[in-house]
């Protein structure tokens, strides 16, 4: 085995929560597409995608490396968004907190010297810029659009796509 019990649960544990942000997203996206915010939607409805194929490139890890896949209990998903701001906010502040749970899992890779590990949760490390700054940049352009949220979704629209092209599961 490749993969230490330390390790194996804290990754285990990503794979929930990587699973929960996907459903979070969904509820992000309903969120939107209630709103009739369609490109708003569709692009929480990808990223909704993209934390599902995070968990499973997680839980393959874990196979790959001769561990256990035991998934946590996932926590429901919030709904209750009082506005547009309020509904990126929360995926912005997710964000965040993802970033903090993949360092701790990189900082219990790196005390185990685990290179394999840590070669794998580099891809996750660089990934979580991107996350960062794309919330960060869609919670910019809807606190200036106030009201006018079909300036976001003409935003959306003329914003290249960066997960053109990927599939949701590995």
């Amino acid at each position: 085995m490749l993969i230490n019990s330390e390790l194996e649960s804290a990754i285990n544990a990503q794979v929930g929560r990587e699973f929960g942000a996907s459903m979070q997203y969904i509820s992000i996206a309903a969120y939107f597409d209630n709103e009739d915010l369609e490109q708003l939607a569709a692009f929480f409805f990808r990223q909704s995608d993209e934390e599902r194929m995070h968990a499973m490139k997680f839980a393959n890890y874990i196979l790959d490396a001769g561990g256990q896949i035991r998934i946590p209990a996932i926590e429901a998903a919030r709904y209750d968004f009082k506005d547009a701001v309020d509904a990126v906010q929360a995926a912005l502040d997710w964000e965040m907190e993802v970033t903090r749970q993949i360092n701790a899992i990189m900082d219990i890779a790196v005390a185990q010297k685990d290179y394999l590990a840590q070669t794998f949760l580099q891809w996750f490390v660089n990934e979580q810029l991107e996350e960062i700054s794309t919330m960060s940049t869609l919670l910019g352009v809807v606190r200036r659009a106030k009201d006018n949220l079909l300036q976001v979704e003409e935003y959306l629209v003329r914003r290249p796509d960066p997960y053109a092209g990927q599939t949701a599961a590995p």
